[in-house]
């Protein structure tokens, strides 16, 4: 670790490869930075302060909690992406999510109703089930640990308590928490608080939402961890259908409170929008009530004075609204404090998924023979150079088998019924998935150790049983190859030429890659036949700066077809038309994987003649062409679906689980199936966007998935994905139940 301003308490310098922007807020344990990662990424990065890193019992619970962090994932909750607990100051950074935590948009706003408090509720429920089912007890759920960002909530500080919310929070001896959201195990036996202990947290802060009121306030530490043991909570003014779900949730004994399933059943059978009657109770203290210019006003009783705070008598206690102030505006670090990391015990990760019919209901899929729910580890212990990609991907080859390859692992032929590795070929870890497979060939990149001089990334053909390498040619580093009917067209490493070769590696032809626009070009397919997109290497944005090039499939000559606006994609070909896609002016500011786009193309083959079909507004994200339909999915799990024939939008919705992977179609199951970077699979209703099943993350998909990107392919009916380091694969009409131990 590097501090150019000399402490970590300082804004300036960098912290690993993150260079440090801004202070975000200090506390007990550390200071919260933002950092910038190299790419531009926004983190918030906490580094522990000195005095604790002395403490080598302190850095070993880090180092246990750095280890457990890692394992929560999901779209609420705020993933960590680095870490360096060996540090002379330990740090963790998260990403970073711009939003206000829950206590500030209740003192700012006054209490959440309707369906943001549905909202709240039910994203406060997944990210517990996430960390749970990641074998951690949170044990600080609190307002000030809930962003409230745009697209829902996230929780952070995974199994921490530090000082440096408000004044409430204490650390007493081993005593950690925050009293008012505590439960009772966690004041009278703190070693042994399960899962259940985060329910009654969860209903306390769902009390806080509604209301602008802690269920337990005793004035001080003691007096409010002797109402939460002995004393009945405080629900005035919660809502009375979601008041009964609280009230369940703050059971004194851990077994008679529901499981996270349960609660969550309980509140999908909510209204739409959470309403109520307000108790007479309630109406003697009044939610906190929103001051011209922001803050709130404090409350007081029916006389008109500030409502008293009572003890544990059993009087009848006041409440307190006044705004906490809170110093961390996005404080997503995770810190380490004594007895951080709690497992969980006796989860064999098998839930049901969401939405799923009865097995009657749903017809059997078909399955490699032998098939059984697998997963897979693909990393290797080879070396090599730094990737210069991150795809990780399987491709199917006949319904035996599934080629793997990508960042961290050599390409390797699994199983498709257990997952057990058959082969492995390379010498170093490879830079991309697999281009395909044909013939009894396998066509997949190699990247030489070039750590002496620069060497060529290689496309290679291997024998399909056995690994045998077969041939290898070197081709252009940052562009793909491609099978077409007649072979496979690549760049050549000089990026001068297009290549067609055949099954045997033998040239077919060479043509110059160029074009009335620009020589910056790279190899396209439509509909089985070779194309060429060039542009200039200016990389300019006005019309017509993209050319479109028809290749003869068999002699490779060019005819330019079309000149196209600037940053077109290709999708692919539908109704035996190339069908693109360019970006809206505004991508320029826009986060990669987020693009605006403005039209759809649809060119003629035979005359160039391109049908421009105009987007509506607001479709951005990644598009893949799907059976007719294209979807584009956004980094917040937004999927936007437009007909390929007209340009029409069909529907768009969110799918609340982020960073997925292009979607895949079962026509069988009529849905579409998508993966997220931490193993979380999503089915969803290719006619109406609603998600069919999802389920939970899967535990420890390796070091590589918070930058990789998912990918997802079926074998017959199975699904195989790869998740960072893991190839997993389950069957559709039963997602939930995967494999627990790695196949080998």
């Amino acid at each position: 670790m590097s501090l150019s301003a000399g402490s970590a308490e300082s804004t300036g310098g960098s912290i690993g490869d993150y260079t440090l922007i801004d202070t975000l807020g200090s506390g007990g344990m550390g200071v919260v930075h933002l950092g910038l990662s190299p790419s531009g990424r926004h983190v918030a990065i906490k580094v522990v302060h000195a005095q604790y890193a002395l403490d080598e019992e302190f850095r070993a619970r880090f180092r246990q909690e750095v280890a457990a962090a890692r394992r929560v994932s999901g779209a609420f909750t705020a993933p960590v992406v680095d870490a360096d607990p060996e540090a002379g100051q330990p740090w963790m950074a998260t990403l970073y999510v711009p939003g206000r935590t829950l206590t500030e948009t209740v003192a700012e706003d006054g209490p959440l109703t309707g369906r943001a408090l549905r909202t709240l509720a039910l994203g406060l429920v997944e990210a517990l089930r996430d960390i749970h089912r990641a074998g951690v007890v949170h044990r600080d759920l609190k307002p000030s640990n809930v962003l409230v960002a745009d697209d829902g909530p996230r929780v952070i500080d995974f199994g921490i308590s530090r000082a440096a919310d408000n004044e409430d929070l204490t650390v007493t001896g081993r005593l950690i928490g925050t009293p008012p959201f505590m439960s009772p195990e966690q004041f009278s036996a703190p070693r042994d608080v399960t899962a259940a202990s985060d329910v009654f947290s969860l209903g306390s802060v769902l009390v806080y939402a509604s209301t602008g009121n802690r269920p337990f306030e005793g004035g001080s530490p003691y007096l409010t961890g002797y109402q939460v043991m002995h004393e009945a909570p405080v629900l005035d003014g919660v809502p009375e259908p979601l008041r009964a779900v609280v009230t369940r949730c703050l059971a004194k004994d851990p077994a008679a409170r529901p499981p996270l399933d349960e609660v969550q059943a309980m509140l999908v059978a909510l209204p739409e929008r959470i309403t109520g009657t307000a108790t007479p109770d309630a109406a003697a203290v009044p939610a906190p009530r929103r001051r011209r210019g922001g803050g709130t006003a404090p409350t007081s009783g029916p006389s008109g004075t500030a409502a008293t705070v009572g003890g544990p008598s059993g009087a009848r206690r006041g409440r307190r609204t006044r705004r906490t102030l809170v110093a961390l505006a996005s404080a997503l670090a995770v810190t380490a404090v004594a007895v951080t990391a709690v497992r969980l015990a006796g989860d064999d990760g098998a839930h049901p998924a969401k939405g799923s019919g009865a097995a009657s209901e749903v017809p059997a899929p078909g399955l490699p023979e032998g098939w059984r729910a697998w997963r897979t580890s693909l990393v290797t212990a080879k070396k090599g150079q730094p990737l210069d990609e991150l795809e990780s991907g399987c491709v199917p080859g006949d319904a035996s088998a599934v080629y793997c390859a990508g960042t961290g692992f050599t390409t390797a032929r699994l199983d498709a019924a257990t997952g057990r590795v058959r082969w492995r070929s390379g010498t170093s870890p490879e830079t991309s998935r697999p281009v395909g497979v044909r013939d009894g060939h396998v066509y997949a990149y190699l990247k030489p150790d070039s750590q002496v001089s620069y060497e060529a990334r290689r496309l290679a053909a291997l024998d399909e049983k056995t690994g045998k390498l077969l041939w290898s040619r070197a081709v252009r580093e940052d562009e793909p190859s491609l099978l077409f009917d007649r072979g496979i067209v690549t760049t050549d490493n000089a990026a001068t030429h297009f290549l067609a070769l055949d099954a045997s590696g033998r040239q077919l032809w060479r043509t110059p890659a160029t074009s009335s626009v620009g020589d910056a070009c790279a190899a396209v397919v439509f509909g089985g036949s070779p194309y060429g997109l060039c542009t200039s290497a200016s990389d300019g944005l006005d019309e017509g700066s993209t050319a479109l090039l028809r290749l003869d499939p068999a002699d490779g000559s060019a005819r330019e077809l079309a000149r196209l606006p600037a940053q077109t994609a290709a999708l692919g070909a539908d109704g035996g038309r190339p069908l693109l896609v360019s970006a809206a002016k505004e991508h320029v500011s826009a986060a990669e994987g987020d693009w605006p786009y403005a039209t759809l193309l649809r060119v003629d083959p035979g005359s160039g003649a391109v049908r421009r079909l105009k987007l509506a507004a607001g479709t951005r994200g990644t598009p893949t062409l799907v059976d007719g339909v294209v979807y584009f999915v956004r980094p917040d799990g937004t999927i936007t679906a437009v007909r390929a024939s007209d340009g029409t939008r069909l529907w768009q919705r969110g799918t609340a689980v982020e960073n997925l992977s292009a979607p895949v179609l079962s026509e069988k199951y009529h849905s579409l199936y998508l993966a997220n970077r931490f193993g979380r699979l999503t089915a969803v209703d290719p006619a109406t966007g609603r998600v069919r099943w999802r389920t939970d993350a899967i535990a420890d998909p390796g070091d590589s998935a918070q930058n990789s990107v998912p990918y997802l392919r079926l074998v017959k009916d199975a699904i195989v994905a790869v998740a960072g380091d893991t190839a997993f694969s389950v069957r559709p009409d039963r997602p939930s139940a995967t494999a627990t131990a790695t196949a080998r």
